[in-house]
């Protein structure tokens, strides 16, 4: 056996060993379009489940790409077309993994997309940091598929070994990274390999404090914020934001109080009160919506809404300071200042 055949038979044996991670990789991401369009129907706005309401949840605390979160779940047209492109490109991807074909550009594919879910949600995750996980071994695992590509267990071998015209094209060669060989080769493994690592030690102290100092989960318990909070001859007015807590279950509001500067409540609205509250007295600004509900009123994470209640006693009050606080069902309580002026 010459030393060259003895280096490409431990090559693919090396490039062999990453066939479970593939198989397994390739379903995590096609199963994202079977889950969507197969097993129920996700991508339609008007449905329970829709995959718009979870991007929504990413937004309060996604890291540099809050903007274009933002974007899209106050445009939900443009957030449509967004998660249909985003569902086709994770089945395409997710199936030629699985194949083994264009087994590199897979993996690079693969690596960005992971990048976003990182970004996006890595701060999510109610046991075991879900999505961060998640984010940072998909970036790795594509970087390795980019170097390692697909092995004798792929499409990729079979064209090539038959020499297909295919494979003989150039746009296959720059696609297959032929050109990424020897010194650029080792560089850009190095490269990478820090760049993934790194990553990993930066999210993991920035969403969860994983690193050093402490601990902390924002997918715990429920956090909201309330500010602009003003009396008017209309009625109370406020905009409550859920930016923490858990993304599969709501914050649930079962009272208000106008409370004076003693800490004394002066008026209040009960879970009763919210339950019944009619739709055109919250005005919703993103795709996931804080409605009314049988007992109290709902807040998924992630929405937004500028709030508005009646009371027969507000034009009762004197010129002051207050706050109005809102009351969770867990006992949690958020405020934010008023002041009432004589004018």
């Amino acid at each position: 056996m010459t030393g060259k055949t003895h280096t490409l038979r431990s090559t693919l044996l090396t490039t062999d060993l990453l066939l479970p991670l593939r198989l397994v990789a390739g379903w995590t991401y096609f199963s994202a379009f079977w889950r969507r369009l197969i097993l129920a129907d996700k991508l339609n706005p008007d449905v329970a489940g829709y995959v718009g309401d979870k991007f929504n949840h990413f937004l309060p605390n996604a890291l540099f790409i809050k903007p274009i979160i933002e974007y899209f779940v106050t445009h939900p047209e443009h957030l449509l077309i967004k998660l249909w492109i985003f569902t086709i490109v994770e089945a395409v991807v997710g199936l030629a993994l699985i194949l083994g074909f264009m087994t590199r550009l897979m993996g690079l594919i693969m690596s960005l997309l992971a990048l976003g879910i990182l970004l996006g949600a890595g701060w999510l995750g109610t046991t075991c940091l879900d999505e961060w996980q998640i984010g940072v071994l998909g970036i790795a695992a594509g970087f390795a598929f980019v170097f390692a590509g697909g092995g004798r267990f792929s499409l990729d071998y079979l064209l090539e070994t038959r020499r297909s015209s295919f494979v003989q094209h150039p746009v296959w060669s720059w696609f297959n990274f032929d050109w990424l060989q020897g010194r650029r080769q080792t560089i850009a493994i190095l490269t990478a390999s820090v760049f993934a690592f790194s990553l990993t030690l930066f999210t993991n102290q920035v969403f969860h404090g994983g690193v050093w100092g402490t601990l902390h989960n924002k997918s715990v318990r429920p956090v909201v914020e309330v500010s602009h909070a003003q009396i008017l001859p209309e009625g109370l007015e406020f905009t409550a934001y859920r930016v923490e807590g858990a993304d599969v279950y709501g914050s649930f509001l079962i009272g208000v109080r106008i409370l004076n500067a003693a800490g004394e409540a002066q008026l209040a609205w009960s879970a009763e009160d919210l339950a019944s509250l009619p739709a055109e007295s919250i005005s919703n600004r993103y795709v996931s919506q804080i409605k009314s509900g049988a007992h109290s009123l709902i807040l998924p994470l992630g929405a937004k809404a500028d709030i508005r209640l009646q009371h027969p006693d507000l034009r009762m009050l004197a010129a002051g300071d207050y706050h109005v606080e809102l009351l969770d069902i867990s006992g949690a309580t958020w405020s934010a200042p008023i002041t009432l002026s004589t004018e």
